[in-house]
């Protein structure tokens, strides 16, 4: 095959998830510096409200938001490293291609919050203290894709989340799937979450509730899911490579197990 007939169908990808995700087109309503000003000053007993504010693009690295109220916000391309976003309410924000390396939103709401091709990691490597957390939080209903690998989403509220990619087509679920692999999501709630294509290669899942979740096509090799209740999910070709599925509830209710990969060599 030509080199330009492989790049062709690149470009136009390229130029679709442009089109998909664009570039802010005005100018943020705070400078960094306004932020980190309003912020130093503030206590978390009187959280500063930035809800609805255009904070795109900023450094914001390293600030401690003290719960601030940043509900559908704007934060499209800021960089967060290490900040602390613990316990703050982002219902409805806008988090896509923000950096989060070593970000802390624990106990942060992201109820319908959008996180779309964030920057987790600095090297293809799980580094310790590079994963953001997300322990405890509020996820329900939001829109994730990206590499989450070595995250912690223990404890956190996933109903009705979705890590699954944009299309069916059959190329892209190949080359860019949500990543979870060796991610805690012990004891969340992921009932009707989809998770179609998702990898979760030695997820900790242990306790974690899938009621009616999509796992179509997941990669859940390795994972632990011991005391995970599956009632009515969906596991159809997924594959289970010694996934570790002793206490695991509601199997005989699961959909898709006769097309599972590597249901032989799953652990019951």
């Amino acid at each position: 095959m030509a080199r330009s007939d492989v790049t062709k169908p690149l470009r136009a990808l390229a130029l679709l998830l442009a089109l998909a995700h664009p570039l802010p087109t005005h100018a943020a309503d705070l400078t960094a510096r306004e932020v980190t000003q309003q912020l130093y000053r503030a206590a978390e007993s009187a959280p500063l409200d930035f809800s609805g504010k255009n904070l795109g693009g900023l450094d914001l690295s390293g600030l401690a938001f003290k719960r601030a109220r940043l509900a559908k916000a704007d934060l499209f391309g800021a960089d967060l490293t290490g900040a602390d976003l613990s316990g703050s309410d982002l219902t409805a924000a806008r988090l896509d291609r923000v950096v989060l390396i070593g970000a802390h939103l624990d106990g942060a709401t992201l109820a319908g919050a959008s996180i779309l091709r964030p920057t987790n990691a600095t090297s293809l490597s799980i580094v310790a203290g590079e994963s953001p957390s997300f322990e405890r939080a509020d996820l329900t209903g939001a829109k994730m894709f990206g590499v989450f690998n070595g995250s912690n989403f223990a404890g956190a509220k996933m109903a009705g989340v979705s890590l699954a990619p944009f299309s069916e087509s059959g190329f892209i679920e190949v080359l860019w799937r949500s990543e979870l692999q060796s991610a805690n999501l012990s004891d969340a709630d992921l009932s009707g979450a989809d998770l179609t294509h998702v990898q979760l290669r030695f997820a900790n899942v242990r306790g974690a509730k899938l009621t009616g979740a999509i796992l179509k096509h997941a990669d859940l090799s390795y994972a632990d899911l011991s005391d995970a209740d599956l009632s009515g999910a969906d596991l159809s070709d997924a594959d289970l490579e010694g996934t570790k599925l002793t206490g695991a509830k509601g199997l005989d209710t699961v959909a898709g197990l006769a097309t599972a990969r590597n249901r032989d060599k799953a652990i019951n």
